[in-house]
This record gives structure tokens, sequence and C-alpha cells, in this order.
């Protein structure tokens, strides 16, 4: 038994007949094609898969691709606008916010759907923020930094005069 659902990903409809139980993150990567989103630890722990779904970031492994039918997601793949990286990216790059690049594409997303609602965020809270996502590799200061970057990037004040 199949049902057929849409979903918005990345400002696109994609449409598909899935089975019911087909979790988010294989249909991301497998029916959509986009393989920014990874497959971690499958059991909600590391936050590789994490996604923004109606603006708030999820991990795509704890839900149904029928849960998201009619439904708004942004991958990593949806950062970049007009072919420039969002702040979060380049804060990553700039901030050397990664090394293995594993848990990169959820600690984005995750940041990126923190960052929408928390201006000038604090160490802490930007810590509290990316607390479900796991890094092996970095020890987490770099991330913090990148986050920092974006933060000073996407809400600093308008440039210009009266």
């Amino acid at each position: 038994m199949t049902q057929k659902i849409t979903i918005n990903l990345n400002g696109a409809d994609v449409t598909a007949e899935v089975e019911p139980r087909l979790l988010l993150v294989h249909f991301i990567r497998e029916v959509a094609n986009l393989t920014g989103t990874h497959i971690g630890c499958d059991t909600t722990s590391c936050g590789a898969c994490s996604v923004v779904l109606d603006g708030k970031a999820v991990k795509s492994c704890t839900l149904f691709a029928v849960q998201a039918d009619g439904r708004r997601i942004m991958t990593v793949e949806g950062l970049v606008t007009g072919g420039q990286l969002h702040p979060i990216q380049e804060g990553f790059h700039e901030k050397h916010g990664l090394q293995c690049g594993f848990c990169t594409p959820g600690m984005m997303m995750t940041s990126y759907a923190f960052l929408q609602n928390h201006a000038h965020a604090s160490e802490e809270e930007i810590r509290w923020a990316i607390s479900g996502n796991l890094c092996r590799c970095t020890g987490y200061v770099n991330i913090v930094e990148a986050i920092k970057y974006a933060d000073a990037k996407l809400h600093a004040p308008a440039a210009g005069g009266a």
C-alpha cells in the first residue's frame, strides 16, 4: 500500500507515491535525491539528519515522509540562494567549523533554524541550541564561532544613512 504525498522541498514541490513507513530522511535522500542530509545513528541521537520543517529544526529520522505531506522542508542544499552561500555556510568555512563534515549539514540546519529567532545569541544559548547535534571531530569551539559569525552577519544593523 502506498500513499501519494507532496512536500515542498527547498521551494519546489516533490510529489511521490511512498510507503507509509518511509522515513523522511530516506524520502529526502532516495526519492528527492538530495544527499546533503546524512543518516547517522538511526536513533535520533546524533542530529546528522536535521532539516528545517516549517521553520523548526527536526531530526528527519524521527518522522515518516507522510507526516511531512503538504509541509515545507529546507535541507542544506536549500541554504544557497542565487549562487551565494548563506551566512551559516560562510561561517563554517571562515571559522573552520568542520573537519570530517559528516555532522555539518545537520549542524547548519539546526543553527539556521535557531538564528531565525535568536539575534545576538550568547555562547551558552548557541551551545544549548546545538546540543542535539553530535560532532566527533571538532570539539564544538569552531562550530560555535561559525554560528556567532553567521549571527553577526544575519543580524547586523542595516548600513546606510537617512
